[in-house]
Formats: structure tokens, sequence, C-alpha cells
């Protein structure tokens, strides 16, 4: 049976709708990094997400080719990740979409080396005759975080962020977000086949004592 992370990992993909503190661990991540509205059609965003999913499958599907990974083990491809940030200011401000820098990125099980990652990518370049010069082998370790499951639009997610911050201050925390330690999303929901107000989203924000 194909592993699956969500399930594997409850705690890092399925938290409860009221904050958390949680470690996490390091991880390594297919990652595209770019500029601008996620919501632009046919921009860097969308373009940045077949980058993702045309490798993150080409090494799942690796299996049906010659290619042998060492380690290799089927798994349900990850869900969709992103980190956000704006010059300027902490966190995030909604209203500017324009302005947010991002990297969007896949979780990638641990058998998968930077050799293995770059054939990856060279196959699906070639295969899908697709721009993945972009695409990075990134190793994220995040560490102490506040985390909670936002159900509902992205625009609302401000009133979740001040739960979570109220929450860590209530634990001895302070939110400490940084360029190496931004504002992070785990999609769980497809906005393209979810209505807005069901729409599942975790949300992590790094923390430190205070």
């Amino acid at each position: 049976m194909a592993l699956d992370f969500k399930k594997e990992y409850r705690e890092f993909y399925m938290p409860k709708n009221k904050p958390e503190i949680i470690t996490i661990p390091s991880m390594h991540f297919i990652a595209v990094r770019g500029k601008g509205d996620p919501n632009e059609e046919g921009g860097e965003y969308k373009k940045a997400l077949e980058v993702l999913y045309a490798v993150a499958y080409t090494i799942k599907m690796s299996k049906m080719t010659d290619h042998r990974i060492d380690g290799y083990f089927d798994f349900v491809v990850p869900p969709l990740e992103g980190l956000w940030k704006q010059e300027g200011i902490v966190g995030i401000d909604y209203s500017r979409k324009s302005d947010l820098e991002w990297t969007a990125m896949i979780r990638l099980p641990d058998f998968v080396t930077k050799a293995e990652f770059d054939w990856a990518v060279e196959q699906a370049a070639t295969k899908k005759k697709l721009d993945c010069s972009k695409a990075e082998f990134m190793t994220y370790e995040e560490g102490a975080c506040v985390q909670c499951m936002h159900i509902g639009s992205y625009d609302d997610e401000p009133a979740t962020v001040a739960l979570m911050d109220g929450f860590a201050g209530s634990m001895g925390y302070v939110t400490d977000i940084s360029d190496s330690r931004p504002h992070h999303e785990i999609y769980l929901s497809d906005p393209r086949k979810t209505a807005p107000e069901k729409l599942k989203t975790v949300i992590r924000h790094p923390v430190k004592k205070r």
C-alpha cells in the first residue's frame, strides 16, 4: 500500500482547528521560488505548480521505468505547501498579494537524494517539455511552531492567525517570523473543486520562548 504522509504523520498535516505548539523536524522538498499574486491566471505561481507536480510524479512513477531508486517505496504525493513573506512586514498583508514572495513546495520521501532529484528534474523537463530549471532540492527544518487548521477562505486567515498568536502567548511563546522562517501554509483542499468556506489549510508560524 502506498504511504500517505497525511495519514502517517497526522500531527504535521491534520491538526485540530484550535492552535497547538509543535516541533517540526528536518524534511526534504521540491521547491520553486517566485514573486507575485498566486491567483494570476498564467502567472509565475501557476507555472511553479506545474513544475512541482511534474517532478513529484516523475519520482512516484519511477517504479514503472527502468530507473531504480535505492530504498524506493510507493507513496501518495504529499499536499502542496507554501512559504509566504512580504518585504517590510512581519506576516502577510492579504490586500497586497502582488507583493508576495513565495516558495511553493512538495515534500519528498527520505529516499530521494540530490542525485535522484536531479534525475527526476531532467526527466520531467524532457517528457513534459517543461522548463524545470527553477526546481530546487530544499531541506527545511522549521523547529518550534504554533499551528492550526484553518477552515474557510484564504482571505479569512487573519482571524485564525490571531487565535494562534494569543495561544502562543498563553504558552510562553512569541511569534518568530523571519526571512528564514516565514508564514507557512499546507493546502489540504483543491480550491478548484472546494467552496471557499470549506477549504482546509494548515497555518504554521515559527515561535520562540518569550
